[in-house]
């Protein structure tokens, strides 16, 4: 596989220089980003693609984060709430004109998704035309480290979409804003052209969108457009659950889900499924010709596939609503029944393979959890069928981490959710990162699963942990370099789910893993793929390799397997893990301020 951009950028010394030059240069005028006390020294961040410089400022502060987490910085999160609420009366009184749009974002289906819903029931109401609308943006895919996998299956996502709505008379237009900061703006002239008095959306949680939408809930006013956005992406929406006890979020999982489950038991009609959009009238198709011939864009430049992965992600990856809802029925109807006992196996297809289609909102987590409900022996969600009970609470995880998002922000802006981690002293070793990148590590349950990525877009839950753990500790490398590697790589990416997994890995993030808890790759290897499959899959150097306990294809050259793993090319381990370990241990204590664990 070839280098890519962050790797090559980190192998040139020159480009390194000049990418470090150029943050320099691009920060310096602007005086908001000189406050120390608010923004960190970010130099190292920026030359490794940490930092963003071309769409964010320089790391903030420990004592600046600290500051969202005691209110004195607002949340962006309340920020939106405070424009919903203060202008919640003047938009209910704006009267709907030629037409109600539908915002498009992650929730690419028509099946149960709250915002479409409602912007169908407002334009039946008034029986107007429904309008769908999704924008394209280069520079938030850029910004987002969004996956060229990823961007391709939104792209064809949209294309089952469109021919969905078409059915319902309903057109959905497709435009690519190339400046981000354009999107609201361009939102606006677009109902003023069409007519359009309102538009409804549902809530993402990230910093960027949340900020955003808030502006557009009061400048859209000013316009006259009443601008909705609604809670749909969560089963459970961000400040629904806080604990008894001090009234403030959680920050470990386990009663967190107590509560979750709680809710949802006393709340049974909040898994009710949205109905999907009523068919528009017939001379919508004349009034809005424009829109339905409207095609779907290639992908942006900056992240288009080679003919050859169109071919092997279109092949692995079908995308659309009806493939997710296939992909569901026949997990729950086949596999869920043997899901607590495999689903930390990755060479077994024991898991639902879902993530995709939530992250892009092919498919709705509410959905997930009636279905499973309903193939449950109880209603209640923390009883009845054990299996069940695990599935539902692995999908409550993704809940958990949108939740700690919307609570601790500055997670999106490149700090750990405990800001004290920030002191330890990472290791930026070049080779040792390219080396995991590209599954040349000499650990072989690392590599295969480095590889499933490279090749799929995809990788197993045990595994992502595994590989997390191996970069952050065995390898001692800042864990968001990783964690950026997986977002540019993942079909699935999801921000709020991969800086979880990454956090709990690394033992920087909310309810983490201890920090002296140090995964071994062998007893890993060994203990979730005995026999072998899974690496001989992905590292065909090992294939003749026997697996089983102390099996050579765990660890060829500890096991005395050394003339097959040097004659297929098979590296050496770059690191050991004894002095790995050691090394990551002194190194934490350090950074923490402790003399012990």
């Amino acid at each position: 596989m070839a280098p890519t951009k962050l790797t090559a950028a980190m192998n040139g010394k020159r480009k390194a220089v000049e990418d470090l030059l150029t943050s320099i240069k691009r920060a310096r005028p602007s005086e908001k980003f000189s406050d120390r006390s608010r923004y960190k020294d970010s130099t190292q961040e920026e030359k490794h693609g940490i930092v963003l410089r071309e769409f964010y400022p320089p790391e903030m502060t420990n004592e600046r984060a600290k500051q969202y987490v005691t209110g004195v910085v607002e949340r962006p999160i309340k920020t939106l709430e405070k424009a919903i609420m203060e202008t919640k009366e003047d938009r209910e009184n704006v009267r709907v004109r030629n037409a109600v749009v539908h915002w498009f974002k992650c929730d690419l289906r028509t099946r149960d998704n709250k915002g479409l819903h409602l912007a169908s029931e407002k334009a039946k109401s008034a029986g107007v035309p429904l309008i769908a609308m999704y924008l394209v943006s280069p520079q938030d895919f850029q910004a987002h480290l969004t996956s060229p996998a990823r961007v391709d299956f939104i792209l064809r996502s949209l294309e089952v979409l469109k021919a969905d709505l078409s059915e319902l008379d309903i057109p959905l237009y497709v435009e690519t804003v190339e400046k981000r900061k354009q999107i609201p703006h361009r939102i606006v002239e677009l109902c003023e052209k069409w007519g359009v008095s309102h538009i409804f959306c549902n809530t993402e949680y990230e910093v960027d969108e949340l900020r955003r939408e808030a502006a557009l809930t009061r400048n859209c006013l000013q316009r006259g457009i009443a601008f909705a956005t609604v809670p749909d992406t969560c089963v459970v929406s961000p400040g629904e659950l806080s604990s008894k006890g001090t009234g403030s979020q959680f920050a470990v999982y386990s009663p967190w889900f107590r509560a979750w489950c709680a809710y949802l038991n006393s709340h049974q009609s909040d898994l009710n499924e949205y109905p999907r959009p009523e068919k528009n009238p017939i001379s919508a198709r004349e009034c809005f010709k424009d829109l339905f011939e409207c095609p779907i864009p290639s992908a942006p430049p900056n992240k288009q596939l080679s003919v050859e992965e169109k071919k092997r992600f279109r092949s692995m990856w079908p995308p659309g609503e009806h493939e997710a809802a296939q992909r569901l029925q026949k997990f729950i109807s086949q596999r869920i029944n043997k899901y607590s006992e495999s689903r930390n196996l990755p060479a077994g297809n024991s898991t639902a393979v879902i993530s995709v289609h939530l992250a892009s909102g092919t498919l709705a987590a509410r959905t997930c959890i009636g279905e499973a409900r309903n193939a449950n022996t109880s209603k209640s969600m923390d009883a009845g069928n054990p299996n069940i009970m695990s599935w539902i609470s692995e999908i409550a995880w993704r809940d958990f981490y949108k939740h700690v998002l919307a609570h601790w922000p500055y997670i999106c802006m490149s700090k750990s959710f405990k800001p004290e981690y920030t002191d330890i002293h990472w290791e930026y070793n070049a080779e040792h990162f390219q080396a995991w990148t590209e599954g040349k590590t000499g650990y072989p349950i690392v590599d295969a699963a480095m590889r499933q990525l490279n090749h799929t877009g995809y990788m197993h839950n045990r595994c992502r942990m595994i590989v997390a753990s191996f970069l952050s500790k065995d390898l001692l490398i800042d864990w968001r370099m990783g964690e950026r590697y997986f977002m540019e790589h993942l079909i699935d990416g999801d921000f709020a789910s991969n800086n979880g997994g990454w956090g709990f890995s690394s033992s920087t993030g909310v309810d983490p893993q201890p920090y002296f808890r140090i995964f071994n790759p062998l007893l890993q290897s060994e203990k979730f793929d005995l026999d072998g499959a899974y690496i001989k899959k992905w590292v065909p150097e090992l294939r003749d390799l026997k697996g089983g306990k102390n099996g050579p294809v765990h660890d060829p050259y500890g096991r005395k397997a050394d003339n097959v793993a040097e004659k297929n090319g098979y590296p050496r381990p770059v690191v050991e893990h004894k002095f790995a370990r050691d090394r990551a241990l002194a190194r934490y204590k350090e950074g923490l301020g402790r003399a012990t664990a």
